[in-house]
């Protein structure tokens, strides 16, 4: 994986208070983070582009992105609808491009791989937006989007962490060059109760929130987990400075569980 992509980033799901979520991307960024992640179905986007604005950090040295086709927010994947869209989510954010642009937020039905990647490669040829990825696909589903897509599929965002490590999709990526983007990297709070990570974090005298998140860059993704409070904000970013070693790389590793958090009825069919 390319892995040039700022990690940790900051998640916004969820985060539907307006002024919470501004103060939240504000701190963040003067926090030192540099990517912030939202979607057109997370309601956000105008406080997540207020946030930035209101950051004492330059635009361009921030990493954002955000998704379109989200099936509980349009049941329309036509290329006029692709391109309205995403235009409205740039209108909304305050910005004239974004630095990453999935351009499927669910395959759900209705999803065209031809229709959707033509329209986005028109929205590319406009420049409003540098990189483009794909939410929550198999690799079967990434091989179609990368045959019918104009321009290269640089990153996916799926639910990845320590009870759910994406071993196939990790290798799927490393081999054709894309960067796994992991949402819900602790599991939705899951991790926070597993005794392996508590121990790991305790001998480092951090959170298993930090174990995880640098677990999962040790692995070559990009983890943007959700965070409001200042204190959590601070400790996920610090994350980038926990070297953990190779014998607790392995333990994490060895973890025997499969706690997936995210598998509506549209998902596709996972394959582990």
């Amino acid at each position: 994986m390319k892995t040039d992509i700022p990690a940790p980033g900051l998640g916004t799901y969820r985060v539907t208070d307006h002024d919470d979520c501004v103060r939240s991307v504000r701190t963040a960024l003067e926090e030192g983070y540099r990517h912030v992640d939202t979607a057109e179905a997370y309601g956000n986007e105008v406080a997540v582009g207020e946030g930035l604005a209101a950051a004492d950090v330059d635009r361009e040295d921030v990493f954002l992105a955000t998704k379109v086709l989200h099936p509980k927010f349009t049941d329309d994947y036509s290329a006029a609808s692709v391109k309205e869209n995403a235009r409205a989510c740039l209108d909304r954010l305050g910005v004239d491009r974004v630095d990453l642009l999935y351009a499927v937020h669910w395959p759900a039905d209705g999803y065209g791989p031809q229709t959707t990647f033509d329209a986005v490669a028109e929205l590319h040829d406009e420049g409003l937006f540098d990189r483009l990825g794909v939410c929550n696909m198999t690799p079967d589903g990434i091989d179609e989007a990368r045959d019918r897509s104009p321009i290269p599929i640089d990153a996916l965002q799926v639910e990845m962490h320590p009870l759910l490590p994406q071993r196939r999709l990790r290798s799927y990526c490393d081999s054709h060059d894309i960067d796994l983007v992991a949402y819900a990297p602790l599991g939705n709070g899951r991790v926070l109760d597993v005794p392996e990570l508590a121990e790991i974090g305790d001998a480092h005298d951090v959170s298993p929130a930090r174990v995880s998140l640098a677990w999962a860059m040790r692995k070559g993704v990009v983890p943007i987990p959700k965070a409001t409070s200042r204190d959590h904000i601070v400790d996920n970013v610090r994350a980038r400075d926990l070297d953990l070693t190779d014998e607790e790389i392995d333990r994490i590793d060895a973890l025997d569980r499969r706690d997936r958090q995210y598998d509506p009825p549209y998902a596709p069919t996972w394959s582990n």
